[in-house]
């Protein structure tokens, strides 16, 4: 890769050193991890940072740990060592879905689920995962330590809660305590590496509580609300299948571009929304469904 400008490069090997370091260059410095979109944006002349802090040898933010409450994912967990775990396939199949769906094979080597949320772009995959599980972003700076929620996470395009002198060590989703099943629908132009022109999560349990979580089709991936409280408490029909279509409309804000039309991206959408209810109900009742067929990827 051409070196376009000149930065500080620094390899710390502990959290604290991390933080003095973000304390001392705040916005002006960026951190690497997976690089998958540094190393991109440097090149291209998109930013110019005065350092660059590589912190894949902090040995602090490499955790993976699934406990009884929940599944923490350190900032250095990358993509493939989520779907390398058969206990998060299990427990957590919709994030496990989305992480699948994530560019190729070498990206997901690479790129990791803090370096995702914190890049914020509205079309990542992991957003309705980690929005469907109500997930906690967890923040350290040389002040102290903080949590965020994940539904107060993103704020704009390629803006979050983060302050310049933070770094995220990690994200905690917790385990749902009861039955179960979720899935995470993309639609791309065609198979393998690509953005999501559409991607949705979906998630229900015994009690018949419904989360729905759209990305790509808004600035910031978010929570269909109204249609989630037009389906809880209630079993699933053709007549209720087809009102929660009829509000997609009034839950997402696309856009036309080069990818899509804004009309394509409602339209399709819409037929997420009822085969990922679809293929959740078949789940909860034990029926082995790939997803990767549904929308013929």
């Amino acid at each position: 890769m051409a070196v376009v400008h000149n930065f500080e490069y620094y390899k710390p090997l502990k959290l604290a050193e991390t933080l003095k370091l973000l304390k001392k260059y705040g916005d002006k410095a960026k951190l690497l991890a997976g690089g998958t979109d540094l190393a991109v944006f440097i090149k291209e002349g998109v930013l110019f940072p005065e350092a660059v802090i590589d912190i894949k040898h902090v040995k602090e933010l490499q955790k993976l740990e699934l406990k009884k409450d929940g599944l923490f994912v350190g900032a250095q967990a990358s993509f493939s060592d989520i779907l390398e775990s058969a206990n998060i396939k299990k427990d957590y199949l919709l994030l496990w879905e989305s992480a699948r769906s994530v560019a190729s094979v070498g990206i997901r080597n690479r790129a990791t689920l803090v370096g995702n949320i914190c890049s914020a772009v509205p079309s990542l995959d992991s957003g309705p995962a980690l929005l469907c599980y109500d997930a906690v972003v967890h923040l350290a700076s040389t002040k102290g330590e903080r949590e965020v929620p994940i539904s107060e996470w993103f704020l704009a395009p390629r803006r979050t809660a983060m302050k310049p002198d933070e770094i995220v060590t990690g994200v905690f989703i917790p385990k749902p305590k009861i039955k179960n099943a979720g899935c995470y629908l993309k639609l791309g132009r065609y198979g393998g590496e690509d953005l999501a022109q559409a991607g949705l999560g979906v998630f229900v349990n015994d009690k018949l509580e419904y989360k729905l979580a759209y990305c790509a089709v808004g600035p910031v991936p978010k929570r269909a609300a109204k249609i989630e409280k037009l389906l809880k408490g209630k079993a699933l029909s053709t007549v209720l299948i087809a009102k929660a279509m009829s509000l997609v409309p009034e839950e997402i804000a696309p856009i036309a571009d080069i990818r899509s039309g804004k009309e394509y991206r409602i339209h399709m959408c819409k037929i997420m929304l009822e085969r990922g209810l679809e293929v959740c109900t078949e789940r909860m009742k034990g029926k082995i469904i790939d997803t990767l067929r549904i929308l013929g990827g």
